[in-house]
């Protein structure tokens, strides 16, 4: 708040003019609160982020209020006039711009899968504040201005600040005139930024969310199948061991252990409590990677250090899951084994691992049919009478007081513990003999998985891994992808679980999401202009808000994740709504008989200053999200620096294309007041013909 304050004084130069869009942030945010209030939403990460997001834009729509009324003072007019006509003549620029955000912000809160729940409150939050800002933009924003205002100084007694403003000003409008008659270094600068993105965005690491330091990581631990408490809980201690340190090193609080994780006494799982992030030198995913390299140093367990998602997905599940499917076990368990042997090759991933274990131990009994056959002995006989002795067979019901119950076959415990337990079953041949069960089966004792899963019906094993330092988990789906594609059957079917899956489902998700919003905003624009072209013209600017976000994220190192692609969606109501000002300007000077060149260099330079006040404001609101420091500060800095690189990258450009592109295409079009200007006109002949 106090840095877009600031940066509004800076412009102004006046505390009292300073104070007329500083009211709108606290207005702003009270409504905003009632939105929250009203929708049912709770107060939370997401929607507190929302409203930081929210202070830089809240006072967008006062600036141009104030700035337009304050121009028309210094032109001459009186305080309650200027704020009458200058709201009149930007009012419709105000309402175009806060439908265009809301446009915007709204499709986000319908995303789909479990992220996009998550982000459902956080689009409202926003469009809610962007609404309230409107509303005081077009009601106390005025009234404000003409008690509060004042013209300015004459040139010779203007102060620093207005006469640097106008010497910029004055030197954009000379080099406006140099890029409409020779519009070819604009272009191929713009063209530039955007193939210098479209390089850059391969090489841009891609995840659902950033590793956040959230002051606490965990162990997962898994015995083998069969190992009692003892042996899980003898292995646990070895890995408090290694963990014990960092107590007393003091950048961990609390180490606790449990044994038995989801009732199963071969689980278990560490909890390492971080002290807080001003009391400890070294960041969470730091201290991770240290006792990652010595977990292989506990032989007999498989033990992997995470650090918890930040979207609320499970934290004791590997960041890669990749489910192997096929039509029998056999094939699967086979399939599995390929690409887990190819993911135990990839540096970029460790710890990888099959959820398909041989590791408990069985008794199979296979039929020497030959000799059964011999003796008149069927295999559905001797499958009867193994479950009946060893398992459990309906023979009979009976019927007691009204219900009916199954009486259940069922050897006695004693006889049915051990295997060779086995060889005192004895069936009856064709001729009435008894004879051994052993002497028409074979036994082998082997092992096998305790656990067959299924995946959307089909047998399947899942492969887990977890990713090293640099590799991303959309490089680590693309390996497995490319794996399969090139090792497999065409009848292998490859599928996710987990973040993985998540990953793919919030990727799908925010490329609608973003086409919605781009078709949306166009659509409200060409309701609003009533054409086609000037919407053309305005979101022929996007792309240079996106190239500016790839080329930050790129620069800075951070990655492609939901909340940078979140961001990139509000660039498109960002750069429109720098469009919106200078087009509808534009509009009002061709009504009042300006060419289209003419209209689009003074439109242009009028604006200048409220453009460049509302992107600056904006850039500085998010400026906070990039310097943050402690608990989720990398996903804020994610949507922080996605914003202000297209801001920075876009809004110069913006200001000399936005007038190029209406130069060419707005002779296309009439304003939007033509038809309004037309039906007057005739229905003043009308009038004088009566009379």
């Amino acid at each position: 708040v106090a840095l877009v304050i600031l940066v509004i004084w800076f412009f102004l130069g006046s505390l009292r003019a300073t104070l007329i869009p500083a009211v709108t942030i606290p207005v702003s945010i009270i409504g905003a609160f009632a939105g929250l209030a009203a929708l049912g939403f709770s107060l939370n990460v997401l929607t507190l982020l929302a409203l930081i997001l929210a202070i830089g834009l809240v006072v967008d729509d006062a600036i141009v209020m104030l700035e337009n009324i304050q121009r028309r003072m210094d032109e001459g007019e009186k305080p309650l006039v200027a704020a009458f006509l200058g709201a009149r003549q930007v009012a419709f620029a105000i309402v175009a711009t806060t439908m265009t955000l809301v446009a915007v912000f709204i499709p986000i809160s319908f995303m789909g899968g479990d992220v996009g729940r998550l982000f459902s409150e956080f689009g409202f939050t926003l469009a809610a504040a962007v609404i309230f800002s409107s509303v005081v933009a077009l009601s106390l924003a005025p009234m404000l201005c003409s008690r509060w205002l004042k013209p300015h100084k004459k040139n010779g007694d203007a102060s620093i600040i207005d006469r640097g403003l106008e010497r910029l000003a004055s030197l954009y409008q000379t080099g406006l005139q140099y890029t409409l008659a020779k519009p070819a270094p604009v272009l191929a600068l713009a063209f530039a930024g955007c193939a210098l993105a479209l390089l850059a965005i391969s090489q841009i690491p891609r995840e659902l969310a950033p590793i956040e330091d959230r002051g606490v990581f965990i162990v997962p631990a898994t015995a083998p199948q069969g190992a009692t408490a003892n042996y899980t809980q003898h292995h646990a201690a070895k890995i408090e061991e290694i963990l014990l340190p960092l107590l007393d090193n003091g950048e961990a609080e609390r180490v606790l252990s449990i044994v038995g994780f989801r009732g199963q006494v071969t689980n278990a799982f560490t909890i390492v409590r971080l002290k807080e992030w001003g009391d400890r030198d070294r960041r969470q995913q730091d201290i991770v990677m240290e006792v990652l390299q010595k977990l292989p140093t506990v032989p007999g367990v498989r033990a992997v250090a995470i650090n918890p998602p930040g979207l609320g997905q499970s934290g004791f599940n590997q960041a890669v899951q990749v489910v192997v499917g096929g039509p029998d076990y056999l094939s699967a368990v086979a399939w599995s084994e390929a690409l887990l042997q190819l993911a135990e090759e990839n540096p970029g991933l460790f710890g990888a691992t099959s959820d398909y274990d041989e590791t408990q131990p069985q008794l199979d009994v296979r039929l020497l049919r030959d000799r059964a056959a011999d003796l008149g002995i069927s295999a559905n006989e001797v499958g009867q009478t193994l479950q009946a002795m060893l398992a459990s067979l309906t023979a009979t019901t009976y019927v007691d007081r009204g219900r009916e119950y199954d009486v259940m076959l069922e050897a006695m415990p004693a006889d049915r513990a051990t295997p060779q337990d086995l060889n005192s079953i004895y069936l009856r041949t064709a001729s009435g003999d008894l004879v051994a069960l052993s002497s028409i089966v074979d036994l082998y004792e082997q092992g096998a998985s305790p656990e067959l899963r299924r995946v959307d019906r089909l047998p399947a094993v899942t492969i887990s891994a977890s990713l090293a330092p640099g590799y991303d988990l959309g490089s680590a789906l693309r390996f497995f992808e490319t794996a399969a594609r090139e090792n497999l059957p065409s009848e292998a079917r490859i599928s996710y679980k987990g973040m993985a899956e998540e990953f793919q489902s919030a990727s799908s998700a925010i490329y609608i999401t973003f086409a919605l919003a781009i078709v949306i905003v166009f659509l409200v624009l060409a309701a609003q202009f009533e054409s086609w072209i000037h919407p053309l013209i305005i979101m022929l600017t996007v792309p240079l808000a996106i190239a500016g976000a790839i080329i930050a994220i790129r620069v800075s190192g951070t990655s492609m994740n939901i909340y940078s692609q979140i961001g990139m969606i509000m660039l498109v109501g960002l750069m429109a709504k720098n469009g919106i000002l200078i087009v509808e300007f534009a509009n009002q000077l061709r009504d009042q008989g300006r060419n289209v060149r003419d209209a689009i260099i003074e439109g242009a330079t009028v604006r200048f200053r409220p453009v460049l006040m509302t992107g600056i404001s904006t850039i500085f609101g998010a400026l906070p999200l990039v310097l943050a420091s402690g608990a989720g500060a990398e996903s804020r800095m994610s949507i922080g620096m996605v914003i202000i690189g297209g801001l920075l990258f876009a809004t110069i450009l913006t200001l000399f294309i936005i007038p190029l592109l209406y130069n060419w295409l707005a002779g296309y079009a009439s304003s939007v007041n033509a038809i309004a200007q037309r039906l007057e006109k005739d229905l003043g002949g009308e009038a004088t013909h009566d009379g």
